[in-house]
């Protein structure tokens, strides 16, 4: 019989324990293992069984047992102790107040999705788990960051796998009063609202969650509240469900609600109003276009307001494909896009930042991305290859200018080393080398012996194999109505086989059954008597995927093959807490996407941290980072004839490395069965390439070259009430408007009669500047090696300066000197381009003009 309503009761604790609701109500619990320990010490079972949830183990654990610790006085003093260490961390200056006052005071972090808790399922995949990383780091950091996203009502999706091996999608009903999450309310006691203007008079209402994310406040969204008619009250129902319109009332909620939701936040706290505003993805875009209406309403034009946004404002892609980018159709974004929803943005402006370079304005679709790369002055992509990826995939936004001018640099992703260091290796680092700061542990260390190491490596291979066990029992009783798991899954797996992890979503492009194209040889590499190799495989299709299930279905009847099944085995429901056994249990992480689909793939990350070797396709955080002491690169067949052929090539290339490389120095043992020389890339693997990895560094990045950047240039802009975006708005039309007189005229060079090495280069340039000035442009020679195809290789670039000037309002002349300091075919040619103090970039307005 099912329930008409479901609530969550909470736990009464008694008062010498109160100190557990406090550490409960942290999410730092989540990362930091001392106050773990404390909550598992009640009752380990019952710990386990709540996922490892603070506030929802409280509510199970049996009262006589909390009272029994209420008059443990060494427990409640170790209670005491704990809650005692959370307060001195979130008070206690950290490296981010070092840096005084030059720093913003606050930044919003805007993401649709964030991956922080088991307990807590707000995420899909990469996206939302950096997105929780980020938060973690800063918390660390002393970063001052105010999270927003949305709530969820049954998060993504819970998987299940048929007898057959499709996909099957659950979405259970989350309980906000049964997670670490607490209502944002009015002084008296009323719920915070924000409410967005729809089309045909109605209106979207949403409260605010509030989660404590150490030293960093995260707000969520819920518009699941009795104001809003059944349609609306599911629009944060589920994580990328739904058509178009449904998506665009989530990104509408996020970027607009959000905005508001901040707004309510620092009204009602008196927290310090965000100075920098950083969007993760395009879905958060809709924010821009809220502050430019507040500011609109404080008395500033639609041009003057968007510069001043661009300038505080910082935009994230991850995506390294345009098809992975959400596009509406736009007469569904001019139904929303009214003066209702943003007051004094006329409906045509907001429009026009989503369209496409070259695309019809009046037919072509909304592209979120480029609406946020428009609203934001600062872009990155999230390793430096994706750096290139995209600086060349949204390139047409600054017409006339090479690659490399695009202005859109890197930061590569890097994982919060707290959350996913084992327990045990952190243990190991903290009793041998002095120091529970895995990631930077002296692992080269005389003081630490290889088979120590190797004993704890295996340690964490064994909680794989029991953990998989385990959860194949369960889905085997879940796929045949309670009936108990047969004997064979007892004898799924081995501790001391070569193990080989593979976890991720499961696009097309990721591959999953790239590992499957010589099934035969796959099944020899598994099966050698003497050298067995193990894959644990895991991942979710998105449920309108049709053909990422089919690739999951294509592995699940793969591996129920009676003389395979025990050496790989596909988990289902792949979530953080699936992933913090799955990555320290093994040996190998495979990654094998299609070069460069792959914006970084922080799995690897994670699995490095916990002395995992790479296996990977040069591409995301790996192509950067790949050496011979951390793993193996799989050679990418780029020239291949067709995809087919390219994925017979690569899939060979596995094989290869599997069968000459990998598993050969796997089991390479000393009379004492360790494998010393495997050892020996462990070590190098966590004192060479793990310090590099972590958030902390990718967070201190995006301080140092972007947070405190687009602070110092916001305030540059918005001082004197906002007098610089005044002037940069009328600059920019002026400019915009007289381009078409501007042009080089006419290109002198002398000096190179007979050019060597270290002669000079003399040019001399005419330049019609039709109605702008001098002080408008600046006119440069780009020169370099020139190549076949009439480029100019790695192009430098030297300023030249006016001349005497001619009497009359005629062109300029401009003049200057290059030293040719290289050898070889050379290229040069002179350009005219907008020059203005606060301009960030010379591509910034996409204006140039080139000789000849």
């Amino acid at each position: 019989m099912k329930p008409i309503r479901k609530f969550t009761v909470r736990a009464v604790v008694p008062g010498p324990l109160a100190a557990l609701e406090e550490l409960a109500g942290n999410l730092r619990w989540s990362w930091h293992e001392p106050t773990r320990r404390l909550f598992e010490h009640i009752d380990p079972e019952a710990w386990a069984g709540s996922g490892r949830d603070p506030v929802a183990f409280l509510g199970e654990v049996d009262p006589a047992r909390l009272e029994a610790l209420a008059d443990d006085a060494g427990y409640v003093e170790w209670a005491e102790r704990e809650r005692a260490d959370l307060r001195a961390y979130l008070d206690e200056p950290r490296w981010y107040q070092g840096l005084g006052d030059d720093a913003p005071r606050s930044i919003a972090y805007l993401s649709p999705e964030f991956g922080i808790a088991e307990a807590l399922p707000q995420y899909s995949g990469g996206l939302g788990i950096l997105a929780g990383d980020h938060l973690k780091a800063a918390s660390d950091l002393g970063v001052p960051i105010l999270g927003v996203g949305l709530f969820y009502g049954s998060g993504y999706f819970s998987q299940s796998i048929s007898p057959d091996g499709w996909q099957q999608e659950r979405y259970p009903v989350l309980d906000p009063d049964g997670l670490p999450l607490s209502l944002v309310r009015h002084p008296d006691g009323t719920a915070v609202q924000v409410v967005l203007a729809l089309p045909d008079d109605r209106a979207l209402v949403a409260r605010v969650w509030r989660a404590q994310v150490g030293r960093v406040t995260l707000l969520l969204l819920d518009t699941d509240v009795p104001a809003n008619p059944d349609d609306l009250r599911r629009v944060t129902d589920r994580l990328y469900g739904g058509g178009g319109e449904y998506r665009l009332q989530q990104e509408l909620l996020l970027g607009i609600g959000g905005a508001r939701a901040i707004d309510a936040w620092v009204e009602l706290t008196g927290a310090p109003a965000p100075e920098v505003f950083h969007m993760n993805e395009g879905h958060a875009g809709f924010l821009g276009l809220e502050r430019i209406s507040s500011l609109i309403g404080e008395g500033l034009t639609f041009p003057e307001a968007l510069q001043l946004v661009r300038a505080s404002t910082i935009f994230t892609t991850h995506t390294p494909v345009p098809a992975g980018i959400d596009r509406f159709d736009r007469p569904l974004v001019e139904r929303y896009l009214t003066n209702n929803l943003l007051p004094g943005v006329k409906p045509g402006d907001a429009l026009a930042l989503g369209v496409e370079p070259g695309a019809d304005p009046a037919t072509s679709a909304f592209n979120m991305a480029v609406m946020g790369l428009r609203l934001a002055q600062h872009a990155n992509g999230v390793s430096r290859l994706h750096g290139e990826v995209s600086r060349r995939m949204f390139g047409s936004l600054w017409p006339g200018f090479d690659t490399d001018e695009v202005p859109i640099t890197s930061v590569t992703n890097g994982v919060h080393s707290p959350t996913w260091v084992d327990p045990a290796l952190r243990a190991l680092a903290e009793r041998v080398l002095g120091t529970a700061d895995s990631e930077h542990a002296e692992w080269l260390s005389g003081a630490l012996d290889d088979a120590e190491l190797w004993s704890v490596k295996r340690g964490m291979r064994a909680q794989l194999v029991a953990d998989a066990r385990r959860r194949l029992a369960a889905a085997w009783s879940t796929q045949h109505s309670g009936a108990p798991a047969p004997e064979w899954i007892e004898g799924v797996l081995d501790p001391d086989v070569l193990t080989v992890g593979f976890a991720r979503r499961v696009p097309t492009y990721k591959r999953l059954t790239l590992m499957l194209q010589d099934p035969e040889r796959l099944a020899a590499i598994l099966t050698d008597p003497d050298r067995p190799v193990q894959f644990v495989i895991a991942g979710k299709s998105h449920p309108a995927d049709d053909e990422g299930k089919r690739l999951i279905q294509q592995l699940v009847q793969f591996a129920q093959r009676p003389e395979l099944r025990a050496r790989i085995v596909f988990l289902p429901d792949y979530d953080i807490g699936m992933a913090s056994v799955l990555y320290p249990g093994c040996d190998v992480w495979l990654n094998n996407p299609l070069r460069p689909l792959e914006a970084c793939g922080t799995s690897g990350m994670k699995a490095a941290m916990n002395g995992a070797l790479n296996l990977s396709i040069l591409d995301g955080w790996w192509a950067e980072y790949a050496s011979e002491d951390s793993g193996w690169v799989i050679p990418s067949a780029d020239q291949a004839a067709d995809a087919s052929e390219r994925d017979a090539l690569e899939a060979a290339a596995l094989y290869d490395l599997l069968e000459h490389a990998i598993v050969p120095r796997f089991y390479d043992r000393s009379e004492h069965d360790v494998p010393h020389e495997w050892v020996g890339m462990l070590r190098r693997t966590l004192a060479g390439l793990a310090p590099e990895l972590g958030a902390d560094r990718m967070v201190r990045e995006y301080v140092d070259r972007l947070y405190r950047h687009a602070w110092r240039h916001g305030r540059a802009v918005g001082a004197d009430h906002a007098r610089g975006a005044r002037e940069l708005a009328a600059w920019s039309a002026r400019v915009r408007a007289a381009w078409p007189g501007v042009s080089v005229v006419h290109v002198e060079s002398g000096g190179v009669d007979a050019p060597h090495v270290g002669d000079e280069l003399r040019l001399r340039a005419t330049v019609a500047l039709g109605e702008l000035s001098p002080d408008d442009v600046q006119v440069e020679v780009v020169y370099g090696r020139s190549t076949a195809d009439e480029t100019i290789e790695s192009p430098r670039r030297a300023v030249l300066e006016p001349t005497a000037a001619k009497p009359g309002d005629g062109p300029r002349e401009y003049g200057g000197r290059v030293v040719l300091d290289r050898a070889g075919a050379f290229g040069y040619t002179v350009r005219v381009i907008p020059n203005h103090p606060l301009l960030l970039s010379a591509a910034e307005l996409g204006l140039v003009a080139t000789a000849g």
